[in-house]
């Protein structure tokens, strides 16, 4: 037996876990003015259409800010000037975490980046006379590549790890499916609902991704029949109150995206797989594995929601009919493969992807990682 399957088998205690305290840090800066119009901040974002996922990101950079301020005895937004933020800006450069490391650029980009936005809005407001970040220069992100990617194998071995014979096995054993074949956002698989999944058509909705933007996207066969058989024998099992969620907890409430990323470094950690990262990598996977097997960068540039890359803007809309032929001809994890590449003629042209558009995207996608999408 090895070493993962013997680890899978410890058991966690039945009950659920108490949620986290609340509101201890919040009434520690309760008395800092600066939080008011921070909230007034976010209800404006919110009624003019933002979603909660940004305005839950945005919060974690300007609470860094005002606590940061805090510690200055600052709690009056007209108080802060240009310099100010600039000095704001070189303590997020050598601020070093508990392990040592900096924090990345793009980790600066987004404690930065929502400063800008609010500062703006102070100043449209009128709470402040000018706005002191307009010139505010933000950190240049860098095309990197993603630092680690999987290979289709690594993948299989980790989908393999969760077993099908309990209802909790075959619910991840869906979820892992799903992720690997849809190229889905952490954030994006929890959201999932019953009705957002059409195995007939194997296609999945995503309403509301990043950017409150709708697309429809293929899922394989096989992650289809995998889907099929989690609702018809596992879900039952699983369901507690009522709810329209897709996929659920042991608990039966609907999955969330810690759950989710914890799941995935778990059987990350069975299959004896010890890359950083966990529900991103799947995201990683599916586009390079795709782009391996000749798929055109704009098919998986409309499968995986991006809107817009840096250097290009290619395209327009992409029918889910072609999607799916893309989808089924260049997905590894397909349930038949191609015997006879010339038997689709078609194929030799996907094959002439530009290595430079392959590059951007996956640098996108890793920028999308550290920005935590």
């Amino acid at each position: 037996m090895r070493k993962g399957q013997r680890l899978k088998h410890r058991k966690i205690p039945a009950h659920k876990p108490p949620g986290p305290p609340h509101g201890e840090r919040a009434d520690a800066l309760a008395r800092n003015r600066l939080v008011r119009y921070m909230e007034e901040h976010f209800e404006w974002m919110r009624v003019t259409g933002y979603s909660l996922d940004t305005v839950r990101a945005r919060r974690i950079a300007i609470r860094r800010f005002i606590v940061w301020c805090d510690d200055l005895g600052i709690d009056d937004p007209r108080e802060i000037t240009r310099p100010m933020l600039e000095r704001y800006q070189r303590h997020l450069f050598y601020y070093r975490k508990l392990d040592g490391m900096p924090l990345t650029l793009g980790s600066q980009l987004g404690c930065l980046a929502p400063l800008k936005t609010w500062f703006k809005w102070l100043a449209r407001e009128h709470h402040i006379l000018a706005n002191p970040a307009s010139e505010m220069e933000l950190p240049r992100q860098p095309k990197r590549l993603p630092r680690t990617i999987l290979s289709a194998a690594e993948v299989e071995a980790i989908i393999a790890e969760a077993d099908p014979s309990s209802a909790q096995g075959l619910r991840d054993r869906a979820m892992l499916e799903t992720l690997y074949s849809t190229g889905l956002r952490r954030m994006e698989l929890p959201g999932l609902a019953l009705y957002d999944v059409d195995l007939n058509r194997r296609v999945v909705w995503v309403r509301e991704g990043k950017g409150k933007r709708d697309r429809v996207i293929p899922i394989g066969e096989r992650a289809a029949a995998w889907v099929n058989r989690y609702l018809s024998e596992a879900r039952p099992q699983l369901i507690g109150a009522d709810t329209e969620a897709l996929f659920v907890t042991d608990f039966g409430e609907p999955v969330s995206p810690e759950y989710l990323a914890a799941k995935v470094k778990r059987y990350m950690e069975f299959a004896e797989i010890m890359k950083p990262g966990s529900a991103h990598l799947f995201r990683h996977a599916c586009a390079t594995h795709m782009l391996e097997g000749g798929a055109d960068i704009r098919f998986i540039q409309a499968m995986l929601g991006h809107a817009d890359l840096s250097t290009t803007e290619i395209y327009t809309h992409v029918s889910i009919d072609k999607l799916q032929e893309i989808h089924a001809a260049t997905h590894p994890a397909r349930a038949e493969r191609v015997q006879d590449a010339r038997s689709n003629p078609g194929r030799a042209d996907l094959r002439q992807g530009a290595q430079d558009a392959a590059s951007t995207l996956l640098a996108a996608l890793e920028a999308e990682r550290e920005e935590g999408g």
